[in-house]
C-alpha cells in the first residue's frame, strides 16, 4: 500500500511523516525505514526506526533512487513501514516526471507487502493522476 503526504514546502508534511512512523511503532512486526536527503528530524524518530539519509549516498535522478530503495528494502526480509520524505528532491525531477518511480513503488509494496508513505511538495491540483490514486 502507498500513502501519499503533499502540500507546498512549509506545510509540515516531514512533521507528519515522523509523527505517523513513530505512532507506527508500538503496532509494528517488522523492521521500519525512514529515508529523507538531510539529517533533519532524525531524532525526532523513534530509536527502532532505521534513518536513512541519500545525501551520504550521491544519489542521481530517478532510477538510481529505485535501485536504492530496492536494495535498502532487500537488506531484510521483514520489512513492514517505509517512509520517503522529499521524493521530488531526493529524485531531482518534478513530481510530473516521476510514474516510473511511483510504479515501482507500487510493485515493491504489494510484492512485500509493505506500508509506503511518501512525501510530495506540490498542491493537490498539481499531482498527476498516478499520485491521486494513493491519496
Amino acid at each position: 500500500m502507498i500513502k501519499v503526504v503533499y502540500g507546498a514546502k512549509g506545510t509540515g508534511k516531514t512533521k507528519i511523516m515522523i509523527d505517523a512512523a513513530n505512532a507506527a511503532v508500538s503496532e509494528a512486526k517488522g523492521h521500519m525505514i525512514f529515508i529523507t536527503d538531510s539529517k533533519r528530524g532524525m531524532y525526532d524518530l523513534e530509536r527502532e526506526i532505521r534513518f536513512i539519509d541519500t545525501s551520504e549516498y550521491d544519489i542521481a535522478g530517478e532510477a538510481a533512487l529505485c535501485g536504492f530503495i530496492k536494495g535498502v528494502i532487500a537488506g531484510n526480509h521483514d520489512n513492514e513501514y517505509v517512509y520517503i520524505d522529499g521524493v521530488v528532491r531526493i529524485a531531482g525531477k518534478p513530481v510530473q516526471e516521476l510514474a516510473s518511480f511511483f510504479y515501482m513503488l507500487d510493485k515493491v509494496s504489494k510484492t512485500n507487502n509493505l506500508v509506503i508513505t511518501v512525501s510530495v511538495s506540490a498542491g493537490k491540483d498539481e499531482l498527476p493522476d498516478f499520485v491521486t490514486k494513493y491519496l
